[in-house]
Parts: C-alpha cells; sequence; structure tokens
C-alpha cells in the first residue's frame, strides 16, 4: 500500500529528474550511492534508471562519504541563480541556522527551479558524532514562513498521528505492521492532526 506522502515523493522525485537537467543533492539524501553516502537505501534503487536524464550530483559539508563536492549550505558553492533543482532531504534538522540555509537554497536556484525538501517535526535524536548534530524540529507554520520567497509551496504530512507515535516507540521497528498504524490514523481520523512525523515539501522558485 503506497502512502499520501510516499506517492508524494516518487511523483516529486520522478518531476525533478524528468523536467530539470542538473540536480544537486545536498547531504545525498537519496541514499543511491553506496560509496558517497553514510547510509544506502535499498529501497530507492527505482530512482537509479532516472539519474541519465540529469546531471546528478551530491554536495557535503565534509569529504568522509565521497561526495561529489564539498560545500556548507550555509554559503553554497554556486552563483545565483544557477541551479535547476535541489534535493535536500533530513538535513535542515542538522544545520545550525535552518532560515540561512533556506535562503541559500532560494538564491542559488534558477527562477523556475526545483526543490525538494523533507524535514522532521515529531521524531527521536538522531545525531552523528563528529559528522553532525541534531538541532531543529519544523512545523508547518514554520515552513510556510520559510517558504514564503517561493513562488509555489506544496506540502505532504509524513505519518499520522498514531503511526508517529509508533515510529517513536519500540513497535517502529516492526516495519511489517506499518501499514495497520496507517489504517489505524485513517479510521480514527488521526491522519489528518498536526501531529506528524515530519513534511515533504516541494518548492519551486
Amino acid at each position: 500500500m503506497e502512502t499520501p506522502w510516499e506517492h508524494f515523493f516518487v511523483e516529486k522525485i520522478k518531476k525533478i529528474f524528468t523536467e530539470k537537467k542538473s540536480v544537486i543533492d545536498i547531504g545525498g539524501g537519496l541514499r543511491l550511492m553506496k560509496g558517497k553516502n553514510n547510509r544506502y537505501d535499498a529501497s530507492r534503487e527505482w530512482i537509479r534508471p532516472h539519474l541519465s536524464n540529469a546531471d546528478y550530483k551530491i554536495l557535503d559539508l565534509v569529504d568522509t562519504y565521497h561526495p561529489d563536492m564539498v560545500g556548507d549550505i550555509h554559503n553554497l558553492p554556486f552563483p545565483d541563480n544557477s541551479q535547476d533543482a535541489i534535493i535536500c532531504i533530513a538535513v535542515l534538522e542538522h544545520v545550525e541556522n535552518p532560515i540561512l540555509a533556506f535562503r541559500e537554497i532560494h538564491r542559488v536556484l534558477k527562477s523556475g527551479g526545483y526543490c525538494f525538501v523533507y524535514v522532521p517535526f515529531l521524531y527521536y535524536y538522531h545525531a552523528e558524532k563528529g559528522y553532525y548534530g541534531d538541532f531543529w524540529r519544523f512545523t508547518e507554520d514554520s515552513l510556510r514562513w520559510l517558504s514564503k520567497p517561493f513562488s509555489s509551496v506544496e506540502t505532504m504530512p509524513v505519518r499520522g498521528a498514531i503511526e508517529t507515535w509508533i515510529k517513536l516507540s519500540p513497535l517502529g521497528r516492526i516495519r511489517f505492521l506499518h501499514p495497520f498504524w496507517y489504517f489505524l490514523d485513517m479510521m480514527s481520523g488521526k491522519i489528518r492532526t498536526k501531529q506528524v512525523s515530519g513534511y515533504n515539501v516541494f518548492l519551486i522558485k
């Protein structure tokens, strides 16, 4: 069963790689490259054929995991209005100044450029010693404010209240039960609350 947030993710990532010629993945959040990431996600392999449609590059703050380029999201190493698309998945909670980071993303995107962002809201602490801290969580209100400079903003909550609570508990590790928690959220109406794990966001400059 594909959830609304999974459908949103697939739809927007396909749109980016279909319609844009170059893509910068800040932090390597797609987790496709075993040699260029701190983690690899086999469930994202469906994206790999789409990479041939665009010049895909990973940017990271350090060279530990062999990104294509090293750079700081607070001061992106690109001229104004120069990038077709940016992907920024599970990064902004780890940076010291997400407001500045959002401004930098907007600055370097071309007019009409795309950006896909994922940020957590109700989510466990997940710093990685020596690599990044864990500073922030984001509500729908904060995302609306941060996204003001963009011409178009689509926001999709990730998980309902029940599944979010389960995700934070030891039961969250039992993956085959996740559809059941989603079903409970749907039946109880908790899928429509603001108590969610995080947000997928698609932005157009």
